[in-house]
């Protein structure tokens, strides 16, 4: 109850800088929802915990607003820190739930796991006295995650080994890297994959690009970027904007508008550059692409991005918890606002609007932009458009690929073969580039694979798998790639063979 009388404490202060007859109407309301919660604690059939229902007044609360803004509890901020911060202390394993059980996919160079012996392919089955078996995904973290220097003790079966094994890891920092992939796609262009903006992106970015040459061709990969941290944002448009360039502008009701420009020359001043983006892009990912379309500096190259244009200020509310209110919106250095058009309240639709692609398509009421140097048309109406527009690639989808990827038959078929088949194939395959140019998934794997799919109740159909084949067989060697060689081989794998706007961007910049 004492966190609820401080909400609406809170609200009341906030409230007093209204007009007089505004301010009463406001008390009223708040009288309302504080009787409304008390009556409910005292009268509701079940025993209430207080804390579950303020929970969700706020979220009820700020549901009615903007689909951004929301109220995060204690262990969903704990998530979203430990995302933005590019580390956590755990025990450094990356891993998935295959038939109830903890399945290590690959260990962290230097990492805790790494330490002690533990190997891709181990099933972790107990954690200190808990059995791991049956464990959900969301629940794994908050058991091998924990204080720096604290020890778990980890219990696993190893395919070949007739006995458990046991191991005491003592849990470290881990890091959390934000750049998935870095090489070069052809002598003259490089390629780097950004999945996310945290507190390193630029840095890690950076580090990348001095890695590869400083070259002077560069694919940019926002692709399923969902954004991030606005400062991080900014540093990377910097990255290829001279001094003084507009960045991006925030302008809200009370918040002040906001004026970023490029604090220093960016190091790619010159050179060509294409910004793979898609439905799933969003935020700091469009502040980033929006920029360099703006400045004539890149060209964009996809699908439209999602539209998330609102700013949040992110305040705590004293138990771990916190709530994001909306205050301001981003427009591109031309005046285009990112956000997409919404309703108040109407989450679930504006969500739906963006799975049947909104509002992809240019009308005579699409809003238009000159960009700031050639002067050329772009559009606004929300999101990033494309330059150059690339649709998904459909060609080997089918609904029996469809079924085998949504429950995991693909990830299940990898983890199995690699039981058997991972010394032989490093034996054979040292390094990626062998593993590039000579791996193919052999008639075994693809019946392997087809029998994993009836194990999970998926109905063989030939025709379906004969269109798809092409597809299965370079997912699974993608697969194979991350799982042997980092995550960096999954994209070396799909990217010149299923990646349509990869190949338009090695088209354009390579000329």
């Amino acid at each position: 109850m004492k966190r609820l009388l401080l909400i609406l404490a809170l609200l009341v202060v906030g409230a007093a800088q209204l007009a007089a007859q505004s301010y009463d109407e406001t008390v009223r309301q708040l009288q309302k929802l504080a009787r409304a919660v008390r009556l409910t604690e005292r009268y509701y059939l079940d025993t209430l915990r207080m804390e579950q229902l303020v929970d969700g007044a706020l979220t009820g609360m700020l549901s009615t607003l903007d689909p951004h803004s929301a109220y995060l509890p204690k262990e969903a901020m704990e998530e979203v820190e430990v995302e933005m911060e590019g580390e956590f202390s755990g025990v450094g394993i990356q891993y998935q739930i295959n038939r109830d059980t903890i399945t290590v996919n690959s260990t962290v160079v230097g990492g805790p796991a790494e330490g002690v012996g533990m190997l891709p392919g181990d099933r972790i089955v107990r954690i200190d006295t808990l059995s791991a078996v049956g464990l959900r995904l969301n629940e794994v973290p908050k058991l091998l995650r924990g204080k720096q220097g604290s020890k778990v003790d980890l219990t696993v079966y190893r395919r070949g080994v007739n006995e458990l094994l046991h191991f005491t890891l003592t849990r470290d920092k881990i890091p959390l890297t934000t750049v998935d992939a870095a090489y070069m796609a052809t002598p003259r262009v490089g390629y780097v994959k950004v999945n996310r903006f945290g507190r390193t992106t630029y840095e890690e970015f950076k580090e990348a690009y001095e890695r590869l040459g400083r070259p002077r061709r560069l694919i940019l990969d926002l692709r399923g970027n969902g954004g991030g941290l606005l400062d991080q944002a900014i540093a990377l448009a910097e990255f290829f904007l001279p001094k003084g360039a507009l960045l991006l502008t925030t302008e809200g009701r009370i918040e002040p508008t906001q004026h970023y420009h490029a604090r220093r020359d960016g190091e790619m001043l010159t050179g060509r550059v294409a910004v793979l983006i898609d439905e799933i892009s969003a935020s700091a990912s469009e502040i980033v692409a929006g920029a360099l379309q703006d400045w004539d500096r890149a060209t964009i190259i996809g699908r439209t991005s999602f539209g998330k244009g609102l700013v949040q200020r992110q305040i705590p509310l004293g138990d771990g918890s916190a709530m994001r209110i909306t205050t301001s919106r981003y427009l591109t250095p031309s005046g285009r606002a990112i956000q997409r058009p919404y309703e108040a309240g109407k989450r679930q639709e504006y969500y739906l609007d963006h799975l049947r692609g909104y509002a992809d398509s240019i009308t005579d009421a699409t809003p238009r932009h000159r960009s700031l140097e050639k002067g050329r048309t772009i559009y606004g109406g929300g999101g990033i458009r494309p330059d150059v527009k690339v649709e998904s690639d459909t060609t080997h989808y089918s609904t029996y690929y469809a079924h085998l990827v949504r429950r995991g038959v693909l990830q299940q078929t990898v983890t199995d073969y690699l039981d058997t088949e991972r010394d032989a194939l490093k034996a054979t395959y040292p390094a990626l580039a062998d593993f590039l140019a000579a791996f193919t998934p052999s008639e075994a794997l693809m019946e392997a694979l087809i029998k994993e799919g009836e194990q999970h109740k998926i109905a063989f159909v030939e025709s379906d798998f004969e269109r798809s084949k092409p597809l299965l067989e370079t997912q699974l060697k993608a697969l194979l790639a991350q799982r042997l060689y980092g995550v960096e081989g999954f994209y070396r794998v799909i990217n010149p063979t299923y990646n349509e706007a990869y190949k338009k961007a090695l088209d354009l910049l390579d000329k």
